[in-house]
């Protein structure tokens, strides 16, 4: 299963977050989730959690 990654320097806001946050997707969605509740005054919605997965990449293998 390929791991995914939630990157927040992709996106410009205004605390500047540099958080990113990898695994498996259910786990980076759960966390984003909060993360985006929590730091970023969202509203967990059903709508920022796809939001959320269409954001997320697939991570890339250490070298």
């Amino acid at each position: 299963m390929t791991r995914k990654v939630a990157d927040c320097r992709k996106y410009p806001s205004e605390s500047h977050c540099t958080l990113t946050i990898s695994g498996e997707e259910d786990e980076v969605l759960r966390a984003a989730a909060e993360h985006a509740v929590s730091v970023h005054r969202h509203e967990d919605t059903p709508e920022l959690r796809e939001k959320l997965r269409d954001f997320l990449e697939d991570e890339q293998p250490s070298a």
